[in-house]
């Protein structure tokens, strides 16, 4: 089948889904057409072939279009592994950003919010380049001059396990940020890097939002009050990050229900409880996904087995990981994941104002307050 004609399928789809909505879900879904989506942590690429040399392909890129999502935190840098965190973090950079120099009608780097809104305008991706790990820092605070020049806008402290910086969520006795974690928190400050917690310990989580000068966001998350797993975030860090301007993710991920298989109502009832603890101004969407979904989920088992064990193994696994537990929410994935999270969130009763802020205002309103315009 060509681009084309899954192109057209999928806006046909879309079409009479959307004849069948109730009132409040229609009008939220013709006004989304004008809204700029941002997801908080995302990916551009295809899950179906995740070793591909180039990550956008034709497919990947006609779904991205169709999404109508306007820019993506996407994941660049050392997470885990064998390389050397800074040579690995630098080199991912510099490929990106010959990536993008390839594709300049489709996507662009974002740098700025007024980059995202050039970006909706002109009906292009925007990339935002962000860390997960911040084990590239070494012991050296002032490489965050060097990766900020680079381009990179958002800058996560920790991973799962402990590092440098401070705890993730799966560290044990939960240590908190540390002398060079809060060094590092200032340097990022200075260079108006977004300090993102998500991953982060409690202790660490609550220490370094405290420790920040400028507002912090956990991009990608769920609410532990809702599933009790490491994970997710608590009621104190939700509400803290709220209280100093910041913003909450919340992600379609399998820890957002005990069981392991999330469904999209479970991401509603999360986005739900932030909305309760922080406001509406301060939560929004960071799927922690690709747009293009897997094609063949009984082949991805069998991938997904392995990389647990893998992850299991390398010591950063979360708990609530299982080989039979996708890293996505089954009913909400593809093209069409961020119309239907729409759609659920009116019929819900939210007003499109609220929806609107949710799937980017709160974003935009966080970044440009760290980023400047």
């Amino acid at each position: 089948m060509t681009i084309e004609r899954r192109s057209m399928m999928i806006g046909a789809a879309g079409l009479a889904a959307t004849a069948m909505l109730p009132r409040g879900a229609l009008a939220a879904a013709n006004d989304s057409r004008k809204w700029v989506i941002v997801n908080a942590l995302g990916g551009v690429a295809d899950p179906n072939d995740p070793d591909a040399v180039d990550p956008f392909s034709p497919r990947v890129l006609a779904e991205a279009h169709a999404s109508g999502v306007a820019a993506i935190n996407c994941t660049l840098g050392y997470v885990a592994g064998p390389a050397e965190p800074f040579e690995k973090s630098v080199a991912d950079v510099a490929e990106m950003d010959m990536l993008l120099r390839r594709y300049p009608r489709d996507l662009v780097k974002i740098l700025s919010v007024a980059d995202i809104r050039r970006a909706k305008a002109e009906k292009r991706i925007g990339v935002i380049y962000g860390f997960q790990n911040g084990a590239m820092m070494g012991k050296d605070a002032s490489r965050v001059d060097i990766f900020a020049n680079m381009g990179v806008r958002i800058f996560q402290i920790t991973y799962n396990p402990a590092n440098q910086l401070g705890g993730g969520s799966m560290a044990a006795d939960n240590p908190g940020l540390t002398a060079f974690g809060h060094e590092v928190i200032e340097r990022l400050n200075a260079q108006r890097m977004i300090v993102d917690l998500s991953h982060s310990g409690e202790r660490t989580c609550l220490e370094a939002a405290r420790a920040s000068k400028a507002p912090i966001s956990i991009n990608h998350t769920g609410c532990r009050a809702v599933t009790d797993l490491p994970r997710n975030k608590t009621d104190a860090e939700l509400r803290l990050v709220a209280e100093k301007g910041g913003f909450v993710g919340i992600y379609f991920m399998p820890f957002l229900n005990l069981s392991g298989h999330a469904h999209a109502e479970d991401v509603v009832a999360h986005i739900d409880h932030a909305v309760n603890v922080c406001g509406e101004d301060h939560v929004g969407i960071g799927t922690d996904g690709t747009v293009t979904q897997i094609d063949d989920l009984k082949i991805y088992e069998a991938a997904l087995a392995k990389e647990i064990e893998a992850r299991r193994a390398a010591g950063i696994s979360a708990t609530g990981e299982r080989p039979d537990t996708y890293p996505f929410v089954v009913d909400l994935r593809g093209p069409d994941q961020f119309r239907k999270l729409i759609d659920l969130l009116a019929a819900r009763g939210y007003s499109s104002r609220r929806i609107e802020k949710i799937v980017g205002q709160n974003f935009l309103r966080h970044a440009e307050g760290v980023w400047g315009g």
